[in-house]
């Protein structure tokens, strides 16, 4: 059972975790305006009515406003949410003009669009490798047997990866704990890999009695294994692959609700991750700084599909225009705007009615 926290609680961890991704996803694109010299004119947190604010020497206006789900750069010369060059823009001075976003090559632009996700995915590698060097590997390779447990009766070593449990993959350290921990006492079939060779062992849980999260006492299972410990110098490496594994995962569980294998009664959005941030929160820093990890991927996933208004619909007209050596018309690019546009909205208001209908349920 997990525990629920308060209203405040639950708005505090939202807060907390969306505010500083936003951040970095536009802080990847304004960081990267500027390598190419294109002036930034705004550099929002959140949407609607300002807040408060500041003007730097720049001429940049850094703001938080009222709606906080999500956040903007406007760059000089982007004056349309198409990204269109418009008559104002052809009526600016030529020396303001070189800085405006639509004077530079594709390939510049391309960049500062990709930049936001990337920013997103950077960050992500960095506190999963924080946690790998912490905690130690994420895969599921032994590191230790504990004397006398299930794992040392079977004969494991260190070394050893478990790679299925009931014939069931298994795809890290956390996901092996979710397989082994409801079923305390119950024999398993453990698919194990040692030197590249797999073999099976049959293995009988042990029980360890620990208060969970609803304040009771209950028996988990227990294998008795712990995870590798990560070098400094293999940490980086660790949170990338780790950071690869989730993006794979999202993109095969994309994959098969399109293809109707899974139902879009999955799909969560601001509510449903509110009310998870506030769990975390509730569970403590770490538990919050992991969930942020696994939703800065997913906001660099997300931005990268290619759907016109996101990143990834930038930067397939980018592809088209470098393809064709000039831009897509303006007339196909408003349209593709305004359809990516219905999508989303589509999209927020079917993730919105899950979240209600499983926040009622629950």
């Amino acid at each position: 059972m997990t525990e629920t926290p308060g209203f405040l609680l639950t708005v505090a961890a939202f807060l907390l975790v969306l505010g500083p991704l936003v951040f970095v996803h536009e802080l990847g694109h304004y960081l990267a305006g500027r390598l190419f010299g294109v002036k930034a004119e705004v550099f929002s947190i959140g949407f609607g009515r300002e807040i408060f604010g500041v003007t730097d020497r720049r001429g940049t206006r850094w703001k938080f406003a009222w709606l906080p789900l999500g956040g903007y750069v406007k760059f000089a010369g982007d004056m349309n949410p198409a990204s269109q060059p418009s008559a104002e823009w052809l009526q600016l001075p030529p020396a303001e003009r070189a800085r405006t976003f639509q004077a530079k090559p594709v390939w510049q632009r391309a960049i500062v669009v990709a930049a936001g996700p990337i920013a997103n995915f950077v960050l992500a590698v960095l506190l999963l490798s924080g946690f790998a060097l912490a905690y130690g590997d994420s895969r599921a390779i032994v590191g230790s047997v504990v004397p006398g447990s299930a794992a040392a009766h079977a004969g494991l070593v260190a070394g050893d990866r478990v790679t299925a449990i009931d014939g069931e993959t298994v795809y890290g350290f956390d996901h092996l704990i979710n397989l082994v921990a409801p079923r305390p006492g119950a024999t398993l079939s453990v698919t194990i890999t040692r030197d590249g060779e797999p073999f099976d062992r049959s293995i009988r849980l042990g029980r360890q009695r620990l208060r969970a999260t609803d304040g009771q006492m209950h028996d988990f299972g227990q294998l008795g294994v712990g995870r590798a410990p990560v070098a400094l110098i293999d940490a980086p490496a660790r949170g990338l692959a780790q950071t690869a594994q989730i993006v794979g995962l999202m993109a095969d569980g994309l994959g098969q609700i399109i293809t109707g294998h899974r139902s879009v009664k999955e799909l969560g959005g601001p509510i449903k991750i509110a009310q998870i941030a506030g769990q975390q929160l509730a569970l403590g820093w770490l538990d919050l700084l992991y969930l942020a990890a696994l939703i800065s991927i997913n906001l660099g996933f997300i931005n990268l599909l290619p759907v016109p208004v996101l990143d990834g619909g930038h930067l397939l007209l980018y592809a088209v225009e470098a393809v064709r050596r000039r831009p897509v018309g303006p007339q196909v690019q408003e349209w593709a705007f305004r359809g990516g546009l219905a999508m989303i909205l589509a999209l927020m208001l079917l993730v919105t009615f899950n979240d209600l209908v499983h926040g009622l349920a629950g």
